[in-house]
């Protein structure tokens, strides 16, 4: 299938839907296999929605009969699943986590490093409100008052970054420190470009957010 190139913004170069479809899908991989929150790819998955709309767009001046307006429909079905799920395993993660998801969004937001797009962060922002509201109504209005007062940071829920992850290498990256959880001696290791390892996420998480390595 043909795709168009894309032009992000200003002070960005041109890129091919072919490229931005790339990195959705290594952005789709990262965020399925990792086991917290990571920044938002909003732009590139804007991008691919204009391009499904101009492909859908050629499909349907291709007669019914042609062979290339099947091929073509499986291949755009496969990029709609993508995104799909991509943004589908983000707000199952918002659920999840939603306390510690906001509370680090909050402190991120003063510094413009946030990680969730204004449509996810209302939406974390209402599931708590929400999930506070039922809680009240399911339980605290039937205690007595003197022990209706709640702290709902009780509840937080944090993402394991201890979990191990298969990972592989974009780039050779040297000095990384591999946390003792005994607390004997901490281990530096090295990673070669293109090699696969299977390490705890703690220690790797700047480093799939920086693209230097990609999960699997």
């Amino acid at each position: 299938m043909e795709y168009d190139n894309i032009e992000l913004s200003d002070d960005e170069e041109e890129i091919t839907a072919q490229t931005v479809l790339r990195t959705l899908q290594n952005a789709w991989q990262n965020e399925r296999l990792a086991p917290e929150i990571l920044p938002h790819q909003n732009e590139m998955v804007e991008c691919m929605l204009g391009q499904i709309q101009h492909m859908e767009r050629n499909i349907n001046k291709l007669p019914k009969t042609d062979l290339r307006a099947s091929i073509h429909k499986m291949e755009l079905n496969r990029i709609k699943f993508i995104i799909c799920n991509y943004l589908k395993t983000r707000l199952d993660k918002i659920e999840k986590y939603c306390i510690s998801i906001l509370n680090d969004e909050k402190q991120r937001l003063e510094s413009g490093t946030n990680y969730l797009t204004p449509s996810e962060y209302k939406y974390a922002q209402e599931y708590l409100i929400n999930m506070e509201s039922h809680l009240k109504e399911a339980a605290l209005d039937h205690v007595p008052g003197n022990m209706q007062s709640f702290d709902l940071n009780k509840l937080v829920i944090y993402p394991n970054l201890q979990a191990h992850v298969f990972l592989k290498a974009n780039e050779t990256v040297t000095g990384i420190i591999l946390e003792d959880l005994g607390g004997d001696q901490d281990e530096e290791i090295d990673l070669e470009e293109n090699s696969q390892h299977i390490l705890q996420y703690k220690p790797i998480a700047d480093l799939l957010k920086s693209g230097k390595v990609q999960l699997m």
